[in-house]
C-alpha cells in the first residue's frame, strides 16, 4: 500500500507478505498441520500532528486570515534562513514539509501454527503456538529557525522492541446420542501468555551546532535519555461443558481461570464462567413428528449469563521510584503520579442476555431480537488525590456501570433465481448505560477533555457526559424572560464560568442496512451506517469562529453590527431587551473566551448517516481455472467512506473524534477531513 496522504511530504508505505500452507498425514489423515507466516513493513514520513498542536497543519489552515493566499510563503525561508511565516504561533505548512520532520518505521512478523489429531470422530486435541513481534524505529527532527524551541533545533530518537507469545492445547469431545436421546460437547485447554515491550529513547533539546542530527551533539544538560521495560505473563486454564437432548434443547457452561503476573499473590488468580441455554422449537416439533406451518420454517429461543474477568498492566501494584536529576545534574529519586494499592483485584463484569431467533418462507426472512445487561464492577480506576500526598491519583477498585439495550437483526432475501439474488439486511442497536457507582467521595470520572472542556462518568448520570460552561441565562422563574440570554453592559454574552452539563455523547441508537446483490459471477455489495443522536463538541467550529473564518461570523456574507437577542440586568433587579449592537467581532470573541469558549456554544448533535462501503467482485468460473494451477481466481474493487449523506456538523465529521486512546469520544479538535480509500484486490487460491 502506498499513501501519498493529503499533507504534502506525508507518505505512508505497506508491504505485507503472507504465506499459509496445511498438510494432512498419517492414517486416515488423522494429523493436521496448519501453519501462517506473515511480514508486515511499514515506513511512514511525517505522520501529522492533531489537536492543539502548532505543528498541526490542518489548525493552522483552518484559522489562516481569508485575505492571506497561502501560496505567498511556499518559499519556506528568509533571507536570514530562518522560517517564513506572518505571526509567531502556528507554521508555515511549506516550512514543516521540510524542516519539522518525522520518520518511523516497523518490522512486524505474524507467525502461528497448530497440530492436530483425531483420536475417533468425536474426540480430538490440538495444539498451538503463536507469535507476534516487531521493532520499531523512529525520529523526529526541528530544524533551526523556527518560533518554536526558542529557534534551537532539536532531535530525538527512539527504538521499541515488543512480542507476545501464545501456547496452547484444546482437547475437545463431541458426541450425539451418548445416553438415548442426550447428546454431550467438552473441551479442556491451557494458554501461556507471554508479552515483553522493551524501548530507548534520546533527546537532544537544544543542538549545539545546528541541524547537525546527533544526540552527542548537545550538551549534558540539554540531553537525556529514557529506557522502558514491560514484562508480563498470563496463565490460563478454560474448558466448556455442553448438553443436548435430541439436537434441540441445549445446555452450555464454559469457565476459565486466568493467573496475572499484573495483580498480588493473593489475587492473581480471577475465575469467570459463563451459562447458557437454547431451545430451538421448529427442531422438536419435527422431531415429535408434527408439522408446523410451511411458511414458519425456524424458531430459536435463548438465555445466558457470563462474566468476564480483566486484569491491568504490569507495574502498576507496587510504588517505586523513576531515575531523575535536579537542575543542578545530581541523580534522584522522583515518585510517581499514581499510588498502587498492591490489593487490587481484577475487574469483573457480568452480563445477563435473552434472545429469540425467527425465519420464515424457507430461510428468506428472518429476525433476530436480544435484550442484554451488564455491569462493569470492581473497576481499575485512578481516583484524584490532593496534590499535598505528592500523588496525583490512587488506583483502586470502584465503580458500578450498568448499561442495558436491544438488538434487533432482520434479513431477507426478497428475490432470488438461478442468475440473480438480492440479500438484505437491517440492524438496530440501543443502548442506555448508568453509573450506579463510583467511588466513595466522588462523584464524577474524568474519562478525558481538554481544557475546560471534560468528558466524565457521573454517579447516579451517564458514562460518557460532556460537561464545559453555558451561556448565562435568566433563572427567574417568574420573569416574563426566563430563559433569555443574560448579557453584559455591553450587550454581548457571558459566560457561567461554572462546569456543568451541556450534553452526552451517548448515542441514543444505532443503524445498519448491508445489502449484496449477486449476478452470475459477479457480486455488488452496499453498506449504510447511521448513528441517531448524542453530542460532541466541536473546537474545529471554536477555532474557526474565533479566526473569523467559520461561515457563521458573516451571516450572508456581511458582517454587520448586529444586536444580540438577550436582556441586560438593570439596577432595580429587572431585565430589559438589549438595544445595544455589536460587532461580529466583539460578538465571537466574547463567546470564545477561555481555551475552548463557552462550551454549550459548540455543543452539536452527533446524528450522521453515511453510505459506508460500496464493493464490486468477479469470480472466475471453475471452468475457466481447469487448466491453471488456481483454485480460485477472483478479482475485487472497493470504495469506503463514500458518501456523508446526512451530518449536522458543518462539514466536519463527527468520527473525527480527537481524543482516541480513552473511552472520551464527545471530542474533536481540527482533525484532518476524514479520507475515502479506493481498494483493488486479486484473491487467489491455490
Amino acid at each position: 500500500m502506498d499513501d501519498s496522504s493529503k499533507i504534502p511530504g506525508a507518505t505512508l508505505d505497506r508491504t505485507n507478505l503472507t504465506l499459509r500452507a496445511f498438510y494432512t498425514f498419517g492414517k486416515d489423515d488423522r494429523w493436521s498441520l496448519d501453519a501462517k507466516v506473515q511480514y508486515i513493513n511499514t515506513n511512514a514520513d511525517n505522520r501529522p500532528m492533531t489537536g492543539s498542536n502548532d505543528q498541526n497543519m490542518f489548525r493552522t489552515i483552518y484559522q489562516l486570515p481569508s485575505s492571506m493566499d497561502i501560496r505567498d510563503y511556499s518559499n519556506p525561508l528568509t533571507d536570514e534562513g530562518k522560517i517564513n511565516w506572518y505571526n509567531n504561533s502556528g507554521m508555515n505548512p511549506y516550512w514543516a514539509e521540510l524542516y519539522n520532520t518525522n520518520h518511523d518505521t516497523r518490522n512486524r512478523f505474524l507467525m502461528n501454527a497448530s497440530l492436530k489429531y483425531k483420536f475417533t470422530d468425536w474426540l480430538n486435541a490440538e495444539i498451538k503456538a503463536g507469535s507476534d513481534m516487531y521493532n520499531t524505529e523512529s525520529n523526529n527532527k526541528l530544524y533551526a529557525g523556527s518560533n518554536r524551541n526558542n529557534g534551537n533545533s532539536q532531535y530525538s530518537l527512539e527504538e521499541k522492541k515488543f512480542y507476545e507469545n501464545n501456547f496452547s492445547f484444546l482437547i475437545s469431545a463431541q458426541k450425539d446420542h451418548l445416553i438415548d436421546k442426550f447428546g454431550g460437547t467438552m473441551t479442556f485447554g491451557g494458554n501461556l501468555m507471554e508479552r515483553k515491550t522493551t524501548g530507548l529513547k534520546g533527546d537532544a533539546t537544544k543542538l549545539t551546532v545546528p541541524n547537525l542530527f546527533n544526540l552527542l551533539n548537545s550538551s549534558k544538560n540539554d540531553r537525556n535519555f529514557k529506557e522502558t521495560y514491560n514484562h508480563k505473563k498470563i496463565n490460563s486454564l478454560y474448558g466448556t461443558l455442553g448438553i443436548n437432548y435430541d439436537g434441540w434443547v441445549f445446555l452450555d457452561a464454559t469457565f476459565r481461570n486466568d493467573w496475572s503476573s499484573a495483580l498480588s499473590k493473593e489475587n492473581r488468580s480471577f475465575f469467570y464462567p459463563s451459562i447458557s441455554a437454547s431451545w430451538i422449537i421448529s427442531d422438536m416439533v419435527g422431531k415429535m413428528d408434527k408439522m408446523m406451518p410451511s411458511w414458519f420454517t425456524y424458531a430459536k429461543v435463548r438465555a445466558s449469563f457470563a462474566q468476564v474477568g480483566n486484569d491491568m498492566d504490569a507495574y502498576q501494584l507496587y510504588n517505586y521510584y523513576e531515575i531523575s536529576s535536579d537542575p543542578n545534574g545530581n541523580t534522584t529519586g522522583k515518585p510517581l503520579e499514581t499510588y498502587y494499592d498492591s490489593t487490587v483485584q481484577s475487574e469483573l463484569i457480568s452480563s445477563w442476555e435473552a434472545g429469540l431467533e425467527l425465519k420464515f418462507f424457507n430461510n428468506r426472512l428472518g429476525f433476530d431480537v436480544a435484550w442484554y445487561k451488564s455491569n462493569a464492577k470492581r473497576q481499575l480506576m485512578n481516583i484524584p488525590m490532593d496534590n499535598m500526598s505528592g500523588y496525583k491519583s490512587r488506583k483502586i477498585n470502584a465503580g458500578n456501570i450498568q448499561n442495558t439495550g436491544i438488538e434487533l437483526m432482520i434479513n431477507a432475501r426478497p428475490i432470488e433465481t438461478n442468475d440473480f439474488s438480492w440479500d438484505t439486511q437491517f440492524n438496530f442497536s440501543k443502548n442506555n448505560n448508568k453509573v450506579i457507582e463510583l467511588a466513595p467521595g466522588v462523584d464524577k470520572y474524568e474519562l478525558g477533555g481538554a481544557a475546560e472542556l471534560k468528558v466524565y462518568a457521573v454517579q447516579g448520570g451517564n458514562y460518557g457526559e460532556i460537561w464545559g460552561t453555558k451561556f448565562m441565562r435568566v433563572t427567574d422563574e417568574n420573569s416574563p424572560y426566563y430563559g433569555k440570554l443574560l448579557l453584559n453592559k455591553a450587550g454581548l454574552p457571558q459566560s457561567t464560568g461554572v462546569s456543568e452539563k451541556i450534553g452526552d455523547q451517548q448515542a441514543d441508537c444505532m443503524l445498519g442496512w448491508n445489502n449484496s446483490f449477486r449476478y452470475k459471477n459477479f457480486a455488488l455489495s452496499f453498506q449504510i451506517d447511521g448513528r441517531l443522536g448524542g453530542d460532541i463538541y466541536s473546537y474545529t467550529n471554536y477555532a474557526l469562529q474565533i479566526a473569523g473564518r467559520a461561515e457563521c461570523t458573516a451571516p450572508g456574507g456581511m458582517r454587520e453590527n448586529f444586536v444580540v437577542d438577550g436582556v441586560i440586568a438593570q439596577q432595580d433587579g429587572t431585565y430589559a431587551p438589549s438595544t445595544i449592537k455589536v460587532s461580529q467581532q466583539d460578538y465571537w470573541q466574547a463567546i470564545g473566551t477561555g481555551n475552548t469558549g463557552i462550551g454549550e456554544a459548540n455543543i452539536y448533535d452527533a446524528t450522521n448517516i453515511r453510505l459506508r462501503n460500496i464493493a464490486l467482485n468477479y469470480s472466475f468460473p471453475s471452468s475457466m481455472l481447469k487448466k491453471t494451477i488456481f483454485q480460485q481466481l477472483k478479482l475485487g474493487f472497493s470504495v469506503n467512506n463514500v458518501w456523508m449523506i446526512y451530518s449536522d456538523m458543518n462539514g466536519i465529521d463527527p468520527e473525527a473524534v480527537f481524543i482516541t486512546n480513552t473511552n472520551a469520544t464527545g471530542f474533536e479538535n481540527c482533525a484532518s477531513p476524514t479520507s475515502r480509500s479506493y481498494l483493488f484486490n486479486v484473491t487467489l487460491g491455490f
